[in-house]
């Protein structure tokens, strides 16, 4: 073959590799015409410590937890971990609480002595500072068990009394202990802290030191990676959302199609007068319910925002003291396997429902009169756990 032949080979042969790689990439998506490939930047720091998000980008990812729509930024960071339950009170003294307004579903139910606490759920949103923590109830891990395969739990310590409350003996029945959950007394590091600044509060009176337990999300979340390896994925490599069944979404009612005023008003125990007393008023301009506690404003201490809310389910359930010898007799049990009627607020109306919930890790689901799946309002969820004796009047 001659020189000439040879360089004509040699230049046809680069020619086909050249096209042949310029194909692949167009085709896998890797270079689109006229497209700059840009990596998709991490969140920043913000004020009180948590993660910020630039929210002047597109808002086209929903959140799996609540549908929230948010970007692709911030679903980038939120597909690297798993959700976080975390439990906070709700003790007159341990107000205002940190966090509340950055979770994405809360469980609101009375822990004893007419005292609700809070089971926050965190996924889609990073609250920074969450608390004050406190020990875990048997019905809180119920709820819990519903985010998927080892959701994280939360928690200081907890109701270890023989019998049916025994929280910290199913949690190592489920074999949870020293794995996804996350009781305080367990760690070897830094990640809860006491905050003794919140000893006393604006008006002087003195602070029990079981009020000031204090953690931050990522902090938590870092925790679950490094010691027990439970990102995402779990050591094995499932996914967490391998079992997580979703709620349905939908976009919210036009402003024409929302009444002018509505108010939700619940009382737990009414014996217990009005510390616990909770009223839900509806904003037909955002679409949003205002929390009111004791008749004043519910805030975040750590952004002063007052907590909002796009759902509000009322669960009615069974309630009973579990009879397993705890001081005067406070343990309590709900019946939140199996169903039981609820009120679904949204949009400003009414919904009368029903819940079902299999067993402890199946989703709690509603259905409406016609026996339909309802779907929810995108944006936070709250559910409130009523029992037998409590109250909702609505206005």
């Amino acid at each position: 073959m001659d020189r000439n032949k040879i360089i004509v080979t040699l230049f046809a042969i680069g020619l086909y590799f050249i096209s042949a790689g310029a194909s692949y990439l167009f085709f896998s998506g890797k270079v689109t015409q006229g497209a700059v490939i840009t990596p998709i930047a991490a969140p920043t720091t913000g004020a009180n410590g948590s993660l910020a998000f630039d929210q002047s980008l597109p808002k086209t990812q929903a959140c799996p937890i609540n549908g929230e729509l948010y970007s692709k930024q911030q679903e980038a960071w939120w597909q690297k971990h798993r959700p976080l339950g975390v439990m906070i009170e709700n003790q007159v003294e341990a107000r205002p609480q940190s966090g509340l307004t950055s979770a994405d579903t809360v469980y609101e139910a009375v822990a004893e002595g007419g005292i609700t606490r809070f089971l926050a759920v965190f996924y889609c949103q990073d609250a920074g500072i969450v608390g004050p923590v406190r020990s875990a109830r048997t019905y809180f891990i119920d709820f819990i068990s519903e985010y998927g395969t080892s959701p994280l739990y939360a928690h200081v310590g907890g109701a270890n009394q023989p019998g049916p409350a025994d929280a910290l003996g199913q949690l190592t029945d489920y074999g949870w202990t020293n794995y996804n959950d996350l009781n305080q007394f367990s760690f070897v590091d830094l990640t809860f802290y006491r905050d003794y600044s919140r000893l006393k509060l604006p008006n002087g009176q003195d602070v029990a030191t079981e009020h000031t337990m204090y953690s931050t999300t990522t902090g938590l979340w870092d925790y679950a990676a490094k010691y027990r390896k439970l990102t995402n994925v779990d050591p094995n490599g499932t996914s967490w959302d391998s079992t997580f069944v979703p709620y349905q979404f939908t976009n919210d009612a036009p402003l024409s199609q929302r009444p002018a005023s509505q108010t939700i008003h619940l009382e737990f125990w009414p014996s217990m007068g009005s510390d616990y007393f909770v009223d839900w008023v509806y904003d037909p301009k955002t679409n949003l319910y205002k929390r009111f506690e004791a008749g004043n404003p519910q805030t975040d201490k750590d952004n002063g925002k007052q907590i909002e809310s796009k759902d509000i389910i009322v669960l009615n359930m069974d309630e009973q003291n579990a009879e397993d010898g705890y001081v005067a007799n406070d343990h309590l049990l709900y019946s939140d396997k199996g169903s039981g009627t609820a009120v679904v607020f949204k949009d400003g109306k009414r919904i009368n429902a029903t819940w079902t919930k299999q067993s402890r890790t199946s989703r709690t689901i509603l259905t409406d009169a016609s026996g339909n799946q309802i779907k929810f309002d995108r944006g936070q969820m709250w559910f409130e756990i009523l029992p037998p004796e409590g109250i909702l009047t609505v206005k």
